[in-house]
């Protein structure tokens, strides 16, 4: 018996932020925000990326229930305070690189610049908001170039809280019913997982927020991170991530 074509993707897209979308205050440290959509192929997302974190927490922690923070890791907190330990911590970081580096998987970045942001939005438009407009445009544009728009696409949000998230799904659902630049409808489904659920995607994703958004506020500042990540955004024929894997607005 044949078996019915599957209404969903062949594709599941992750979605993490860096930094705070307010514009009422700007931390001179990290005065940008930054949404990172972290697209993955659900075939190589369950054989390889998935497989490949469990064994690093199952050598690093002795089990697999630890949740990867990229603000945990950078400040050695909570269950990485095994990471003041030099000798540790070098192991550590040259698997998690590793893993990072050899897992398939292309990003589209959105950066958003809060103080250009601020003037020239006197309305004072949600840059979280604006910042997921934009991705999910390009997400749509990358989808279509590989024959995958058409069938249902998951986009899975870290939850922030109700008001926050039920703010969130509503543009989301504006978007998608055509409030974009194509003016057409996207075949989207928006999901809320909690904070501490254990996801391989979330995980990841988390850790390519703020690498991005360092970059863009010092792009010659020596930045470990972002060299692997770099890799991973989007280009355009030419090879350019501007605008592509990396928008920078304004």
């Amino acid at each position: 018996m044949t078996e019915a074509p599957s209404p969903f993707s062949e594709f599941v897209v992750y979605v993490d932020e860096s930094g705070d979308h307010s514009l009422a205050k700007f931390d001179p440290d990290f005065s940008v925000f930054v949404l990172t959509f972290c697209i993955f192929r659900k075939d190589q997302y369950i054989g390889q990326i998935v497989p490949a974190l469990q064994r690093i927490k199952f050598k690093h922690f002795g089990h697999d229930m630890v949740v990867f923070h990229e603000r945990d890791i950078r400040k050695a907190s909570g269950s990485f305070a095994f990471l003041t330990d030099a000798v540790r911590r070098h192991d550590f970081m040259a698997d998690l690189n590793e893993w990072v580096e050899q897992s398939p998987f292309e990003i589209i970045a959105i950066v958003i610049r809060k103080d250009e942001f601020a003037k020239r939005h006197a309305e004072k438009r949600n840059p979280y908001h604006f910042a997921m407009r934009l991705g999910l445009e390009r997400v749509e544009k990358y989808l279509r170039k590989r024959s995958a728009a058409q069938r249902r696409t998951h986009f899975i949000f870290e939850a922030r809280g109700k008001r926050e998230d039920n703010e969130l799904e509503l543009e989301f659902r504006r978007v998608c019913d055509g409030m974009n630049y194509t003016a057409k409808k996207f075949n989207f489904e928006i999901v809320f997982p909690g904070k501490q659920i254990n996801s391989t995607g979330l995980q990841l994703a988390d850790l390519t927020a703020r690498p991005i958004g360092r970059f863009v506020m010092n792009p010659d500042q020596a930045n470990r991170a972002y060299a692997i990540i770099e890799k991973k955004l989007d280009r355009a024929p030419s090879g350019s991530v501007d605008g592509y894997g990396l928008k920078i607005y304004p």
